[in-house]
């Protein structure tokens, strides 16, 4: 007898419509919440609350909590959980449509992994950001921070303002689907003060961006379409970047180094 095909609900539809893996592990619950550090006094946002795994132990720990949710599905579930909660608004609604609010605030969430691109550059638009704590596919926490020895331009061209990193592993087992792969914890911290003067960031990204467009086949040579070539082999040496180097290898601090001295008055 040939095997019953397999009839997807439309629950599950919407799941994979809205990237939906719940986070069911309490051990990687708690690996989430000490990542992200809530401050005791301060606001938080929190993408993509589901049932709210995450937002009892969050709120246990922050002054106020706004949680977000999109997905009707579970919003009898998550409204009674923040019902119970005295510093916890939900709010049935996109994240990505919010605006950022007017006072300093953190970002934590398990996000839709398809949107992973968007809500990161949300949280970096975002003027009053103090840091995003995002529950992310392994790799792409991974690349971000710089875990593969390689750096990509979006973590490179905003170096001087946040600092990225992997703050921890969840293996695929803790979640509900299980999803293909594991995830990552990617931490975004602004800094207190950028690594460069503000006046000089447009000029910085403009470098960043030359390097990584690739044009003149190699990192020195695309410098020198912008800057003297010997001035340019002088910064290389003097930050220990081989010509041959590929710009994907070249670390964020070695950038801000070649930046100074090309632009030094």
């Amino acid at each position: 007898m040939a095997p019953r095909p397999f009839r997807s609900t439309e629950r599950d539809r919407s799941r994979r419509v809205l990237s939906q893996n719940f986070l069911v592990d309490r051990a990687a619950v708690q690996r989430v919440v000490r990542a992200a550090d809530p401050d005791p006094a301060g606001l938080l946002l929190e993408v993509g609350a589901g049932r709210g795994q995450l937002t009892r132990p969050l709120a246990a720990r922050c002054g106020r909590l706004t949680a977000y949710e999109v997905d009707p599905g579970v919003r009898r579930e998550l409204a009674a959980v923040c019902a119970e909660l005295s510093n916890v608004e939900h709010r049935q609604a996109d994240f990505l449509a919010a605006e950022p609010p007017p006072e300093p605030f953190a970002v934590v969430g398990n996000i839709p992994w398809s949107l992973t691109s968007a809500v990161v550059r949300w949280c970096l638009a975002a003027p009053r950001l103090r840091s995003a704590t995002l529950l992310t596919q392994l790799e792409y926490a991974r690349r971000r921070s710089g875990d593969y020895g390689r750096w990509t331009r979006l973590t490179v061209s905003t170096w001087p303002e946040f600092g990225w990193r992997l703050a921890g592993r969840v293996p695929r087992t803790a979640f509900r689907p299980v999803p293909a792969v594991d995830a990552g914890i990617l931490r975004i911290e602004r800094r207190p003060e950028p690594l460069l003067p503000v006046a000089a960031l447009p000029a910085y990204r403009r470098l960043v961006g030359w390097g990584f467009e690739g044009v003149g086949g190699s990192l020195a040579a695309t410098l020198r379409r912008h800057h003297p070539p010997a001035r340019v082999a002088a910064a290389l040496r003097a930050t220990r970047i081989a010509s041959d180097t590929p710009v994907g290898y070249v670390w964020p601090e070695q950038w801000l180094v070649l930046f100074r001295l090309l632009y030094a008055r």
